[in-house]
């Protein structure tokens, strides 16, 4: 009785100190320091960006891998991409249908127009179905593009706005505002025919 005593009383606490802290205390620091890496400043409108490394991969709705460089590539004269923080909320759901409801005259100088968020591919097909979006959605999980464009909220988040860009990399459009705000935006764009 003695012998097990001793055994089961030294035994348990030195190793499950040991295995504990070093666990706790290595992985921590390293995805901070990954987070801060790609931060670099959101584009200006008229700065030209660099397709060939801007923004990730991000996914489309229906789980097609994708990239900032290929959305320019496949439009006719450049790319919208308005942000909303979460699919299927009011003013997401008001903002996107602006943006149907406005479709034909917002393309009508060759832009692709595209919503983008951190939700999933599931959320995003969901959404897209349940309002008869006539664009994709773009679900940007970890949040690359979202930050690249400026529109990334510390510590999580994703603010409301507005991000255009012509073929060549060319900022034409870089505004956060409500969903009104982000459609008028791009109306004017394409009523002074900057695409």
């Amino acid at each position: 009785m003695v012998e097990l005593r001793k055994r089961k009383a030294p035994a348990p606490p030195p190793v499950s100190d040991k295995r504990s802290k070093p666990a706790k205390s290595a992985p921590k620091p390293k995805p901070a320091e990954a987070d801060q890496i790609p931060a670099s400043p959101a584009p200006n409108v008229d700065d030209t960006v660099n397709l060939e490394t801007f923004g990730g991969e991000i996914e489309t709705n229906d789980g097609s891998k994708a990239t900032l460089k290929q959305l320019v590539a496949d439009s006719e004269s450049g790319v919208v991409l308005f942000t909303y923080p979460k699919a299927s909320t009011p003013g997401c759901t008001k903002q996107a249908c602006m943006f149907r409801d406005n479709y034909k005259h917002l393309t009508s100088t060759g832009l692709a127009i595209y919503g983008l968020s951190t939700d999933s591919p599931t959320a995003n097909t969901t959404f897209q179905t349940k309002q008869s979006l006539p664009y994709p959605l773009l679900c940007d999980t970890r949040a690359t593009l979202i930050a690249a464009i400026g529109f990334k909220k510390a510590p999580k988040g994703t603010t409301r706005g507005v991000f255009a860009m012509d073929k060549k990399g060319k900022v034409l459009l870089r505004e956060a505002g409500g969903p009104d705000a982000t459609v008028d935006a791009v109306q004017k764009l394409v009523a002074n025919n900057k695409v």
